[in-house]
């Protein structure tokens, strides 16, 4: 059974992430604190961290920043997948988070199911030694720092945008339809994203990353279906 450490004070949702988590079969160390975090890191060898940004004693930021010190933590190496459980939607909060050695970050309120599928995804990474930078043809996703590149350049995308990406690369090689993509990109802002705004993000990311939109080969339509990056 893999092993969490959850890093939240709010009792609400850390008794109810804790329930949800269990009933998915994972082992679960809630922690309302950093010095109580960094007392679990040096007694228990875990599998990933969810930290939340906001702790009374400091922050998320404070744990992931020892995490990824090159300084290890009891049994807990340097690579120790960390996802970031976060209300500040702001775009420089995400890229902090992610400059910093985060492996995912989620904004609140989000959906249990949703956040399991993003676990199961960065664990999945991780075992298989996953290569942290994506290459779709000219496109390349930095997945460990949240950057993309065309070309060599730097493509500047929205955390909206990002997000949208980071479902179809988590996704690659399967076929997403309207339904499970505005679920992966449901309430980034604490907005709900109607199948409108989807239309036109993903409109915007093929401008942003296709050498044609009208035609496009990273981010493919597949008629009737949904959408898909060819894995």
């Amino acid at each position: 059974m893999q092993k969490i450490l959850l890093v939240e004070d709010d009792d609400t949702i850390a008794v109810g992430l804790q329930y949800s988590l269990t009933q998915n079969e994972f082992a679960v160390t809630v922690c309302r604190s950093v010095e109580e975090a960094k007392h679990a890191l040096y007694s228990t060898v875990f599998d990933l961290a969810l930290l939340d940004l906001t702790l009374p004693d400091g922050s998320g930021y404070d744990i992931c920043r020892q995490i990824r010190s090159g300084t290890r933590i009891g049994s807990n190496k340097e690579a120790l997948p960390v996802i970031f459980l976060t209300a500040c939607e702001e775009e420089v909060n995400i890229v902090m988070g992610l400059d910093m050695g985060a492996d995912d970050y989620i904004t609140k309120p989000f959906r249990v199911r949703e956040l399991i599928s993003r676990i199961r995804c960065v664990l999945r990474r991780c075992q298989t030694g996953g290569e942290p930078v994506c290459r779709l043809g000219n496109v390349t996703v930095d997945l460990s720092r949240g950057k993309v590149y065309k070309n060599g350049q730097d493509v500047f995308l929205t955390a909206m945008e990002y997000k949208l990406l980071l479902t179809l690369v988590n996704n690659r090689g399967r076929v997403l339809s309207r339904e499970q993509l505005l679920e992966g990109i449901w309430d980034i802002a604490g907005d709900f994203v109607n199948d409108n705004t989807l239309s036109v993000y993903i409109k915007r990311l093929r401008e942003k990353l296709e050498d044609d939109p009208q035609e496009p080969s990273v981010i493919k339509t597949v008629r009737g279906r949904g959408y898909q990056i060819d894995d």
